[in-house]
C-alpha cells in the first residue's frame, strides 16, 4: 500500500525550492545540490516531480497569489490603485520578493526556443492580465481593459526587474506609483 502524501512537508519542500533558486539562480540549477540542501536525493525529487522543470513549476504555483480575488469587485480607480500599490509593496519585500526573483528568472528562461517553462509563463502572464482586466472593466475611465492590464503587468514586471538588479528602492517605487497612477487616470 502506498504511503499517504504529507501535504505540509510537500508545501515546505516547494517553498524551499523557491528560496534555493532565488539564492542560487535558475540558470545553473542542478538537482543534486538542490536535493542535498533540501535533505533528500535527486532520485526522490524526480520520483515525485518527474523533471526539475516540473518541480519548479509546481513550486512557483504554490507562490501564486489569488489574483482573481485581488482585483474582484473593484468600485473605482482609487480602490484599484490602492490594491495594485499593496500588491507592489507585498511583492518587493520578504517572501514576495523571493517569489518575484524566481518568477523573473523563469519568465526570462521561457523566452528561449522550446523552453520547458513557456507554457507556465504564458499561463502566469495570462492569469495576471485577465484578472486585472476583469477589475478594470468596471471603471468608466478605461476604454480597453486588456490593453491597460497589459501595460500595468508588463510595466510593473520591468520595474521589479530594475529594482532587483539595481537595488534602487526609491526610484523604482516612484516609477511604479507613476505607472499605476497614469494607467488609471
Amino acid at each position: 500500500m502506498a504511503r499517504p502524501s504529507d501535504h505540509g512537508k510537500r508545501a515546505e519542500l516547494l517553498a524551499a525550492v523557491v528560496r534555493y533558486i532565488a539564492d542560487h539562480g535558475l540558470a545553473e540549477l542542478s538537482l543534486r545540490p538542490l536535493a542535498a540542501e533540501l535533505g533528500t536525493s535527486s532520485r526522490m525529487l524526480i520520483y515525485y516531480f518527474t523533471t526539475k522543470e516540473e518541480l519548479l513549476v509546481q513550486a512557483l504555483a504554490t507562490q501564486r497569489p489569488d489574483l482573481a480575488a485581488l482585483f474582484s469587485e473593484v468600485s473605482d480607480a482609487a480602490e484599484l490603485r490602492a490594491r495594485l500599490w499593496g500588491f507592489w509593496r507585498a511583492n518587493t519585500a520578504g517572501d514576495g520578493r523571493t517569489s518575484v526573483r524566481v518568477m523573473l528568472q523563469v519568465l526570462g528562461a521561457a523566452c528561449a526556443a522550446d523552453s520547458p517553462y513557456a507554457a507556465y509563463a504564458e499561463t502566469a502572464i495570462a492569469a495576471f492580465v485577465d484578472s486585472l482586466a476583469d477589475g478594470l472593466r468596471g471603471l468608466p475611465s478605461v476604454d480597453d481593459p486588456e490593453l491597460v492590464a497589459t501595460l500595468l503587468v508588463s510595466g510593473l514586471r520591468g520595474i521589479l526587474q530594475d529594482r532587483l538588479i539595481t537595488g534602487d528602492v526609491e526610484r523604482t517605487d516612484r516609477a511604479a506609483r507613476l505607472l499605476i497612477d497614469q494607467a488609471l487616470r
